[in-house]
This record gives structure tokens, sequence and C-alpha cells, in this order.
């Protein structure tokens, strides 16, 4: 054979090696994009994303959006290709897998850490717009979860009110661990609970459980750091003075609390709070309004302004990556509390936006900057922040190899 023609044939031979090695061989990254927006002040699959009754509403006007970032599965894993493409694409991210989700998680445990956290944000959004509004908020500790195989399972359910342990009221969650761990290993510990659903019966006529406490007697059993415990999480339930539903599928994840907090606020004041004007947002927020920063803020700037969104509210410890890349046309809104929102929005409302606490690169309060699309900041999960609200498509393999297509499943 001529030696031009060995060295052609090599040549491709090496090539269909390389380009099969490129489509079999799995990387350990994973792909986020810019997900869905959501109007909390419209609706969603023909039903109102925020559901009030017993309570007068009023009309609202413009968008209060929550965003959300696309993610590949926990047991998806990229091939090369993928994770090339997706380099290079300027409004996708790709990142180590363990960025997203820990070593050995299934991704059923992911779907339920996620629902999870989506319900939780749901509460606290309730509370913090309510106390916003200076309306009444009751609180009573409840079990959150309980753990498989451990000796409270099948003797306390998730949902169940805890009065007592021991005889001892339960004034706060942390009351529950303490009163358990003052027992020795083998120990018995007796709480005295409200069944959950005697619980959830009250909860809708907006009252406390009061009667029906019920012993149950639990003997403890030996932790790993050889305190006692029975296997239970405590949790916190919240009673509010009128039912508030969220209707919102195929989400995940705490992210979305803020922009909840808001819609249900001007759901419930007289008024436009945005003046007709197209809000989007981001950021978990906890029962007293504080509002916590999150993953995957380039993202969700991004499908901010690719779905037509003027200002963006942005977590106060998020400023300093989102205002790194700011999309063209979008003025980040820095917020640490909901009420720092509310203040936001009636500026936004008025016209007043050279107002604006914005974001800048440093984090300080400047004037607004504004950039061409462009390469974004390739931020996952900043330090100490929760996960963003997700939707996560499914986990086989795709065509082209821009990476999986989006079937929601958060």
């Amino acid at each position: 054979m001529p030696r031009r023609t060995a060295t052609l044939l090599a040549s491709i031979l090496m090539l269909i090696a390389l380009l099969c090695a490129g489509v079999l061989i799995p990387v350990p990254y994973s792909e986020m994009s810019p997900g869905p927006t959501v109007n909390t002040l419209g609706d969603h699959d023909g039903e109102p994303v925020l559901q009030i009754s017993q309570r007068k509403t009023y009309p609202t006007t413009g968008h209060l959006n929550m965003t959300t970032v696309r993610v590949t599965g926990p047991d998806y894993r990229m091939n090369l290709f993928e994770a090339v493409y997706g380099w290079l694409d300027h409004d996708n991210a790709v990142v180590p897998h363990k960025t997203l989700y820990p070593e050995g998680q299934t991704a059923e445990q992911a779907d339920q850490e996620n629902a999870e956290e989506f319900s939780q944000s749901q509460e606290s959004a309730k509370a913090a717009a309510l106390r916003q509004l200076h309306l009444p908020v009751a609180a009573q500790t409840v079990v959150g979860s309980v753990v498989k195989d451990k000796p409270a399972d099948g003797r306390l359910h998730a949902g169940d009110v805890i009065k007592a342990v021991d005889g001892t009221a339960v004034k706060q969650t942390g009351d529950v661990a303490k009163l358990v761990t003052r027992h020795k290993p083998g120990e018995k510990v007796v709480f005295s609970i409200i069944p959950a659903k005697e619980a959830a019966a009250a909860e809708k006529r907006g009252k406390k459980p009061q009667a029906g406490a019920k012993q149950v007697t639990i003997a403890t059993q030996k932790a790993d750091d050889g305190r006692a415990i029975v296997g239970i999480q405590a949790g916190v339930d919240h009673i509010f003075p009128f039912p508030i539903d969220v209707k919102l599928a195929d989400v995940g994840g705490p992210s979305a609390g803020l922009m909840f907090a808001l819609g249900i606020v001007d759901k419930l004041t007289p008024g436009d709070m945005t003046g007709g004007k197209f809000v989007a947002g981001t950021g978990t927020i906890d029962d007293k309004g504080k509002v916590g920063p999150i993953g995957g803020i380039s993202m969700k700037t991004v499908g901010a302004r690719d779905k037509g969104a003027e200002f963006f509210l942005t977590p106060k410890d998020n400023c300093a990556t989102a205002a790194k890349d700011i999309p063209q046309g979008l003025t980040l809104v820095k917020v640490g509390t909901i009420g720092d929102a509310v203040k936001a929005l009636e500026k936004i409302r008025k016209g007043d936006t050279a107002g604006l606490p914005s974001c800048s690169p440093a984090g300080r309060c400047e004037g607004v900057t504004r950039q061409a699309p462009g390469s974004r900041t390739r931020t996952a999960r900043p330090g100490g922040a929760a996960p963003t609200a997700v939707i996560r498509p499914r986990r086989s393999r795709p065509v082209p190899p821009r990476g999986p297509a989006p079937v929601p499943s958060r």
C-alpha cells in the first residue's frame, strides 16, 4: 500500500476513534441553562399560580416572575462533545457534577430534596408576606421527617404536632432535640402529639389544634456520636388566617420564595405594586422576610432578559456575581429583605429608577451597569448558597449534543 494512502487511512481511523471516544466516554460534568420563568401574578397551565380564598384580593398588572434553571439529572453523564458544546455556549454553564449533586445521590433522592425545599419555600413565603402586611401568623413545632428503621418509624409521622416531650411543653423546634438527648440511649421518651390528620383539619379552619393530644412512648437509640435519638427531624408548621395555595408543578428548590412572597403581598394590597412593569427575580426567603442567595444567578438573569424583564430583583449576596455580566437592557436591583423589595417596587412603579439600589461587580450600591450579552460567569452554586429552583431534564442521551431535552421533573 502506498505510504500516502496508508497515512490517510491511519488519520481517518484515528479521527473515527476520537469521535467515538468523544461520544462514548462520559465526563464528570453537568450542564446548567436558563429555565422557564413564571409570573406569580398570573396563570400557569390554566390556573392561577397564587390562589387566596376567604380574604379580599385586589387586581394586579405587570409581572413578578420567578426564575428557574434547567440542570441535567444526577444520573446523567455528559459526553466530551456535550461538555465542549456547553462550554462554548455563552448562555449555558458546564460545572463539575458534584457541584450540583452530592456523591452517591440518586435521582429519587434529588427529587425528594428539591420537592421538600420547594414546599418549605412556599410556607416561608406565605409567612413573610403576611408579616410584611402585619397579619397574624401562628407557628407550631411538628415532626418534619422520620428516619426509616429508627425507633420513631411507624410511631410518629410527618406532620404530627409535638405539644410536649416528657411533659415539658415544646415552644420551638430546638426544644425537641434538647429534651430527647437528656436521656441515655435505651431510655424511653414520651411524646405528646396531635396526629397529622387532626392537625391538618384544624389548620384548614385557621386554628391551632388544642385537644386530642396522644401520648406516644418511644425507646431511644444510641447515635454515632453517643447521644440518645429517636430518629425524627423537628420542623415548623405555620397557621395562616386564611388559605393561600401555590399551584406550580415541575419545579424544585427554595429560590422562588421571594417572588412568591411579593406576589402574595401584591394580591392582598390595594393598588398595583409594579405599575405594569415586567419585574423578575430570585432569592430564598425565611419566615422573617430575610432574602438569601441562590445558585445559577447568571442563568436566571439570561432567562429573565429573554422573557422580556426590565428589572431583576437580586439577593445582595449574589450581586457581585450577577453584575459581572449584566444582560443588555436588564437592571439588577439589590435586595436583602422583603421590605427592601417592596420599597424597590414602589420606586419602579413611580418611575424613580435612579434611586434603586443596584448591583456592582464589587457588590456596592452604585449606578446600573449594562453590557451586551456575551460570555457568562460560570457560577453554579456560590459558597453557602442554597440550591436554585430547577427544572431537571430527562436523562437519556440527547441529539444534537446540546444537552438533554427539557422534560421537567422537579
